[in-house]
């Protein structure tokens, strides 16, 4: 692994422990009670998916982060999803 690759994969993960998810799971706590998505809550998903754009190249390169990724996806996924539902419903 060149260093640059492992550096912006430290970053990236980094990023997502400290800040990505615990910010999804309360999303997700959220829309679980029956809630929308706020603007800001889109823009954050927006942003997530802006990451995994980028890092796409990275991603075929290390194929071994891929899992992580997929289960991120899904995460997001799920909270838009039910957040769809939530806002069809009122």
């Amino acid at each position: 692994m060149s260093d640059h690759d492992e550096g912006v994969i430290q970053t990236l993960i980094e990023r997502f422990n400290s800040q990505r998810l615990p910010r999804a799971l309360d999303i997700k706590a959220r829309v679980d009670r029956g809630a929308v998505l706020e603007n800001y809550d889109i823009s954050f998903l927006e942003d997530v998916l802006a990451d995994i754009r980028t890092a796409h190249p990275l991603l075929e390169r290390h194929p071994e982060l891929q899992p992580l990724v997929i289960k991120a996806m899904g995460l997001y996924k799920e909270i838009a999803e039910k957040a769809a539902a939530n806002a069809a419903a009122k």
